[in-house]
């Protein structure tokens, strides 16, 4: 793995959105291999893998090197709804029956708000870690995912607005996130499961030390302060992380696998056609505490 990483971008990102070569995560990887992996991630926050066709199984091998996976609790279809395994998130635009799922399906119209920017899990009191995506079947045209890094967004801010935001608190929830497109048809049982929970809106990353915003659509409210004037501080934010200069567009090809930090990265997914087939797997790997138990 020794000089196996370059960036994508080396002229305007030299530390964002990697590019991995000489590694075939089909099969077990050495202890060195997955420390390798993991320093890049350190430095980098996104890694690409080029021509890894991987079935569930090794997917999910691959994953648990970098520890404990989360399960897909946070996706709209549970139980006899689901199409894949819980240990695997459903990032596609087909009904449980391999069917295109009409555009009117509650699952679809709930999945647009993977176009929305965010950190996935930041609704749950741990939130996630690592995320990889594994790309299966591809649309003729569209279908991008955006990275933003919310390293350099942090460190851009001036100094007023660090100080200012530094130790506040945010509530997360699909509730919110979802809101926003306007999709309410939520059950009470669903408004239960994903009651607001807290996050840090800064975070410091445990092994570089390296501050960064902590955003997402799911980012609802901020402790102590009015819903509109935090919703508009959080939208100021987030046009702020979004800009150009922080982002790395992703131009999929069949059986790439992403592999991105979520705690110091938000994403989204860009429109493609409704009539197409999109079909991407996404394991997770869980952080290891809510964000207000971490170090500040």
């Amino acid at each position: 793995m020794a000089n196996t990483i370059r960036p994508a971008d080396p002229a305007a990102q030299p530390g964002f959105f990697g590019v991995v070569s000489g590694v075939d995560l089909r099969r077990p990887l050495t202890p060195d291999e997955v420390a390798a992996i993991e320093a890049g991630m350190d430095r980098f926050a996104v890694l690409l893998f080029r021509d890894q066709p991987l079935d569930d199984e090794l997917q999910l091998a691959f994953t648990r090197n970098f520890g404990e996976l989360e399960l897909a609790t946070g996706d709209l279809a549970q139980g006899e709804e689901r199409r894949l395994r819980m240990e695997i998130n459903d990032i596609s635009n087909l009904d449980r029956n391999n069917n295109l799922m009409a555009r009117d399906d509650r699952k679809r119209l709930f999945g647009l708000g993977n176009m929305l920017w965010h950190s996935d899990s930041s609704f749950k009191p741990t939130p996630a870690k690592y995320s990889l995506l594994s790309a299966r079947v591809l649309p003729a045209t569209g279908g991008n995912t955006e990275f933003a890094d919310m390293r350099a967004a942090w460190d851009a801010l001036d100094g007023e607005t660090q100080a200012q935001v530094r130790d506040l608190v945010c509530d997360h929830s699909q509730l919110f996130s979802r809101g926003v497109l306007g999709f309410t048809d939520f059950t009470e049982a669903e408004r239960a499961k994903w009651a607001p929970v807290p996050q840090r809106l800064v975070r410091r990353h445990p092994v570089t030390g390296r501050l960064s915003l902590y955003l997402s659509s799911h980012a609802g409210t901020i402790h102590g302060w009015p819903v509109p004037e935090a919703r508009m501080l959080l939208r100021d934010l987030a046009e702020h992380a979004t800009q150009r200069r922080f982002v790395h567009v992703h131009e999929w090809r069949q059986n790439d696998l992403v592999m991105w930090d979520n705690r110091v990265t938000m994403h989204r997914a860009r429109r493609y056609p409704a009539d197409q087939l999109r079909e991407l797997h996404r394991t997770t790997v869980a952080d290891a505490a809510p964000t207000l138990q971490q170090a500040a």
